[in-house]
């Protein structure tokens, strides 16, 4: 086989090479040829022509005065410029004529070049087409691009559990690898939709900004996406946004620009408009980007959006179930303080509270349930919704306790919880004096505490079974009397079971309660209960603690009579001169 058997045949890169007859005229049999590549030892023998037809790279081999003496066909083909017989640089090809060879673009291919000096001031340029392996790089790169792309995506997305925090980044993060401009849209609740832009700046962070649009205002390619679908209207899609202003900076003539749903759980939970100037136009690799990160914002907004309505289930909960201030009172000063044992529940099981009477006095209570956290905070819940309905059909304490312990009975056997509490409910009626009457009833709760206003601490002889564990508790009941100035201390266990001190395990005790407001007897009310909580935390140190809870009633001052005595006239002339003669 000779060379011109393969003439025109694959040079080896897959690619077919059809010279013309006029260049193939270089390679014919009365041209020089190249020396063989060893003496002849037969008709076997190759000779260099065949040889370098079969190179995956071109060949030009110039004589000293830069005529073109060699070409072979595959050089011919990707530089027909280059013509045999005739001087290299009036092929018009800059880069043959150049010092510094390298690569360049050339009929839509990409070429490399190497040259090679050779004896006599010869010199041969080897031009290779790397267009598919530089494509192949170019895509690779392109692509670990994108996968870096996503992976920040997915780590600063991951984060935010707020929509509006959530959203802000969507944007931002858009910009500038995927739009010049992004736009979130978030599905319409109550009628409105919010939306967020960043806009790109040069050298510096996108801008970002936000608002709140009619759902009717809306253009209609939103409205598309809202419903799942992603419009395919492009110039319509970009005359909408430019007329809503949305498209800040560019210019409807020389923009691209693409809606994309964001997944959300049963809906879309949103849209993404993404615009950028007409000479970055959305290929298909774009377009597969642009999803995929709306993929990942649409994971991450339905994140952020199920938490807020958990949060906002659980705040509204929370707020249901955190104990209540007491209403206010004739006569009557209040004093709280309470510390949940979970500090980031910020509920727990222990409670208090009043509810007002018709005849002026007050139902007052604390108590404590079993059980610690959510489960313990429900259950004060149930009871306490009880008391709120049972006072306004019995005021009588030990009654009223005793009618809740039937309502808990009857409520723990249906849910199967068997759970318990303690409880001191009491009545304060004001008297004319300035005093409070306390008449007390004890469901198997620490006694109470009374701060005369000779700074003596009496402990009241409180007794009584617990509540919701027998069908008919023995009720303890006793009326304690507080002067003006005197308080009474009702506490939970947290208090007196507090464990700390110098060893860590040592419980505070009721006998250092009474130490601890010893003397504080002309303590406001909301003062001792605060002391109360504060000599406990004080105790405990930084250790774990059960819930604190803390509730003191205080004899306010009696409050003076706004009438005053009228002026009694003075004497008159003819009076005092009666009692002048007189």
């Amino acid at each position: 086989m000779t060379a011109a058997d393969v003439r025109g045949a694959d040079p080896g890169d897959g690619r077919i090479s059809t010279p013309s007859a006029r260049r193939a005229r270089a390679w014919s049999p009365a041209a020089p040829a190249l020396p063989p590549l060893a003496p002849d030892r037969g008709p076997a023998t190759p000779d260099w022509s065949e040889v370098v037809e079969h190179f995956r790279e071109g060949l030009i081999v110039c004589d000293a005065d830069g005529v073109v003496r060699h070409l072979s066909p595959v050089a011919e083909r990707l530089v027909p410029e280059v013509v045999p017989g005739e001087v290299l640089a009036a092929a018009g090809v800059p880069a043959l004529c150049g010092d510094d060879p390298g690569e360049f673009t050339h009929h839509g291919r990409r070429l490399r070049l190497r040259r090679v000096g050779l004896s006599a001031g010869r010199r041969c340029w080897y031009v290779e087409d790397v267009t598919e392996s530089v494509s192949r790089a170019d895509a690779l790169l392109a692509e670990r691009a994108r996968s870096a792309f996503l992976a920040v995506v997915g780590e600063k997305l991951g984060n935010p559990l707020h929509p509006d925090r959530a959203a802000a980044a969507v944007v931002r993060l858009a910009v500038p690898t995927v739009a010049d401009v992004a736009v979130l849209v978030l599905t319409p609740r109550s009628g409105r939709a919010r939306w967020w832009r960043a806009v790109r700046a040069d050298d510096e962070a996108p801008a970002v900004d936000s608002g709140v649009l009619a759902a009717a205002a809306l253009p209609s390619a939103i409205g598309e996406g809202l419903g799942g679908v992603e419009p395919h209207a492009l110039d319509w899609l970009v005359e909408q946004a430019v007329e809503a202003g949305w498209l800040p900076g560019l210019d409807a003539a020389g923009v691209t620009a693409r809606v994309v749903p964001l997944p959300g759980r049963e809906a879309p939970a949103g849209v993404l408009l993404v615009a950028r100037r007409a000479d970055r136009w959305y290929d298909d690799a774009d377009l597969d980007l642009v999803r995929a990160f709306a993929a990942r914002a649409g994971a991450a907004l339905t994140t952020a959006l199920l938490y807020r309505d958990q949060a906002e289930v659980a705040d509204t909960l929370q707020a249901s179930l955190l104990p209540v201030e007491p209403a206010a009172a004739p006569g009557v000063q209040w004093g709280t303080a309470y510390r949940p044992a979970q500090a980031g529940l910020r509920i727990g099981g222990d409670f208090y509270g009043s509810h007002r009477l018709v005849d002026g006095g007050s139902v007052f209570f604390l108590g404590d349930v079993s059980g610690k956290g959510v489960e313990a905070a429900v259950f004060t819940g149930q009871l306490r919704q009880c008391l709120q309905a049972l006072h306004r059909v019995e005021s009588q304490p030990g009654r009223l306790l005793k009618l809740l312990n039937d309502a808990l009975l009857e409520t723990t056997q249906a849910n199967g919880q068997g759970r318990f509490a303690t409880v001191v409910l009491g009545v304060v009626r004001p008297q004319r004096d300035g005093g409070l009457t306390l008449t007390l009833a004890g469901g198997g709760h620490l006694p109470p505490l009374v701060l005369r206003a000779s700074g003596e601490v009496e402990v009241v002889p409180l007794s009584g079974m617990l509540i919701g564990v027998v069908p008919d508790p023995r009720i303890g009941e006793v009326t304690v009397r507080l002067a003006p100035g005197e308080t009474c201390l009702l506490y939970s266990d947290g208090v007196t079971e507090a464990r700390g001190g110098r060893r860590g395990d040592e419980q505070f005790g009721p006998e250092r309660l009474v130490h601890a407001v010893t003397g504080c007897h002309r303590m406001p009310a909301p003062a001792l209960a605060e002391r109360v909580e504060q000599v406990t935390c004080d105790w405990l140190g930084h250790g774990d603690h059960d819930d604190i809870a803390v509730l003191a009633l205080r004899a306010a001052n009696p409050v003076r009579s706004g009438r005053h005595l009228h002026a009694v006239p003075g004497p008159t002339d003819a009076e005092r001169t009666r009692e002048t003669d007189a």
